[in-house]
C-alpha cells in the first residue's frame, strides 16, 4: 500500500511538473524616450492580434503605425515585430505569443508568453487581447510614453 502511494505521488509530480506556462520578460530602459513605435505587421498571425497589440501601445500613450510585413527594422528609431499561434484544447487559445521592440535595429525589449506545456491548466484560456496588454504592460513598465 505504502509503495502504490508513493508511486502515485511520483507520478502525479511528473505530470503536473509537465504543465506549464512561461512567460519572459525583458522591459525596455525606461530613461529611453520613446514617441513612436512602427509595428511590422505579420501577415500570418491573426488581424485581430495586431489590433490588440496597437490598442495596448496606444494605451501606453505611444503612437503607431504599421508596417508592410517584410518591412525593415530600420525604417524606424524604434520598431516591433510580432508573433503568435493557437492551438485546440476544448476550445482555441493563444498557446504563443512573442513580442519584440528594436531600437536601431538592435533588439531592445522583448516579451514570450508560452502556454505550450500547459497541459491541463485552465488559465492558459486567457483572452488574446488580455495577454497581450499585460505583456506591452511589463515590456513598458512606465506608466505612460515619456514625452519627447
Amino acid at each position: 500500500m505504502k509503495s502504490s502511494l508513493s508511486a502515485v505521488l511520483v507520478m502525479s509530480g511528473f505530470i503536473t511538473s509537465g504543465c506549464s506556462i512561461q512567460q519572459n520578460i525583458r522591459p525596455v530602459e525606461s530613461n529611453v524616450k520613446i514617441k513612436e513605435i512602427c509595428v511590422i505587421r505579420n501577415d500570418k498571425v491573426r488581424v485581430d492580434f495586431l489590433n490588440a497589440y496597437v490598442d495596448a501601445l496606444k494605451s501606453k500613450g505611444f503612437q503607431t503605425r504599421v508596417l508592410n510585413d517584410g518591412a525593415s527594422l530600420i525604417q524606424c528609431p524604434v520598431s516591433s515585430t510580432y508573433s503568435a499561434n493557437w492551438a485546440w484544447d476544448l476550445a482555441m487559445y493563444m498557446r504563443y505569443a512573442e513580442l519584440k521592440i528594436y531600437r536601431n535595429a538592435a533588439l531592445f525589449g522583448e516579451a514570450i508568453y508560452d502556454a505550450t506545456w500547459g497541459g491541463a491548466r485552465l488559465d492558459k484560456f486567457i483572452s488574446a487581447e488580455k495577454k497581450v496588454r499585460e505583456l506591452v504592460d511589463q515590456i513598458f513598465p512606465q506608466e505612460s510614453a515619456p514625452e519627447q
